[in-house]
């Protein structure tokens, strides 16, 4: 590098008024993706990722910490529970009307109670996708992840050093 600082944050102003057009098209297609995956290509994981990626543009664009501090608190954990929670509460709901796990039929719905149950499902796989991601990607930039000591990461297959 020049001899910059590397945790400086600069702003762009084509960079933060780029992502501030693109990031609502991105998030709401990623909810397309999830809603239409009972049906045509995509599903809850495709829109799981772009719901994320929309986020991470923000995060570009705007300075992870604040981005990171927008989302403080409970909000990326809530995702992932309610997420996985809507994804066991469909399947054992079924298993308790004796059908089998994510059998819809079981609760003796049309082909539209079907659909809409299956876009539930893929609703919550998104959530939980997408809060992963979006965690992993915070944690990676705080450094949360620092090697183990005694392992040296430059030898061959990693052996203690």
């Amino acid at each position: 590098m020049s001899g910059a600082d590397e945790g400086t944050y600069v702003e762009s102003t084509i960079i933060m008024t780029t992502v501030r057009a693109v990031a609502p098209f991105v998030f709401t297609f990623g909810l397309f993706v999830m809603f239409h995956g009972a049906d045509s290509a995509g599903g809850g994981f495709q829109g799981g990722v772009l719901v994320a990626a929309a986020v991470l543009l923000l995060a570009f664009a705007f300075g992870i910490e604040s981005t990171r501090a927008w989302l403080a608190g409970s909000l990326i954990r809530t995702a992932i529970a309610a997420g996985g929670a809507t994804f066991a509460a469909i399947g054992l709901g079924a298993v308790a009307l004796d059908g089998a796990f994510l059998e819809y039929v079981a609760y003796g719905v049309d082909a539209t109670g079907v659909k809409y149950g299956i876009e539930l499902v893929e609703l919550g796989i998104g959530a939980v996708v997408s809060g992963v991601l979006v965690g992993l990607f915070f944690s990676l930039a705080s450094g949360d992840f620092e090697p183990a000591t005694g392992v040296d990461a430059d030898t061959e297959g990693g052996e203690e050093a």
